[in-house]
């Protein structure tokens, strides 16, 4: 079942390392398909409809949009070794989504402070298009220097908890929490080699462990290939329909669900499937045939469609 993972992302992109990690702590094997690290990403929006973000997961005409609904539906597929060990559960899933937006913002601040002089104009203008706001190259820096206290206060936390020696954030085995905490300590140790974190004994003995997992067994895969699976695929079925909620969707209103933070996009498509943790819309075009998006509620914003 594994192979039938399909990942488009990049390789510098620090959530697609957290994803690629889970591959490698599950032992999957798993298809790489390639894409831009800026916009346009034509096959990529053609299958999530607008959706922009990297990475996305594909398995067949199922398309996963964002890491919190990807680790799930991955740990629904192999379930063993488990993302939720011991008392992980529910618990790791806050600590992930603190991770991946008050510890992210610090570890990509520093980075861009870092990198920022080497960056081509069109690529800082697609990030100020993504974040919504102006980048100013000469302020990288400055604004570098100013997250460096906050990220340190974060990760300060980190080694704080695995202080006592234990190998991973709720014990002995790796969870979604040190998935999403090692994401950004890549970004800014080993991807950016931004910051000095020497000093931070635990957490780097804690972050070569995570490492050393690798990233499963992958696959090159075309992404007018992957257009192909997907038109040939069927969805699977929507087992739970749309909950109740307090908008007054119901399955096959025509509905928007759109980033609450950076890219902005809104996906438009019919509502299929809605519960206390997932978004899914059903699309249709000619290049991908009929498609499932699927989405987190949390992060996200789900509102009726007036076109």
């Amino acid at each position: 079942m594994s192979g039938d993972l399909i990942l488009h992302h990049y390789g510098t992109s620090p959530f697609s390392e957290k994803v690629r990690v889970a591959f490698g702590i599950k032992q999957a094997g798993w298809q790489s398909v390639k894409i831009p690290p800026m916009m346009p990403k034509p096959d990529l929006t053609a299958l999530t409809g607008a959706y922009r973000k990297t990475p996305v997961l594909q398995v067949g005409a199922d398309i996963y949009c964002d890491t919190q609904i990807i680790l799930r539906e991955l740990e629904r597929r192999i379930p063993t070794p488990t993302l939720y060990p011991g008392p992980a559960k529910g618990l790791a899933e806050g600590v992930a989504f603190w991770a991946d937006h008050q510890l992210f913002a610090a570890s990509v601040a520093i980075a861009f402070g870092l990198m920022g002089e080497q960056m081509p104009d069109a690529f800082l203008e697609d990030r100020a298009k993504f974040s919504g706001r102006t980048i100013d190259r000469s302020k990288l820096k400055m604004q570098a220097a100013v997250m460096n206290g906050p990220l340190r206060a974060h990760l300060g936390w980190v080694e704080d908890a695995l202080h006592d020696g234990r190998k991973f954030l709720f014990g002995d085995a790796p969870s979604l929490a040190d998935l999403a905490v090692y994401h950004c300590v890549w970004f800014v140790r080993d991807r950016a080699k931004a910051t000095d974190l020497s000093d931070y004994i635990a957490l780097n003995l804690w972050a070569d462990r995570m490492k050393g997992f690798g990233h499963g067994t992958v696959a090159e895969l075309d992404s007018k290939a992957a257009i192909e699976i997907a038109k040939n695929a069927t969805p699977a079925r929507v087992k739970d329909g749309v909950g109740p909620n307090m908008l007054g969707l119901s399955a096959g209103m025509a509905v928007s669900v759109t980033p609450d933070d950076t890219g902005r996009d809104a996906t438009v498509g019919e509502l299929v499937g809605l519960t206390a943790q997932s978004i899914t819309l059903k699309r249709e075009t000619p290049e991908t045939g009929v498609v499932h998006v699927h989405f987190p509620r949390a992060g996200f914003v789900l509102v009726p469609f007036k076109g």
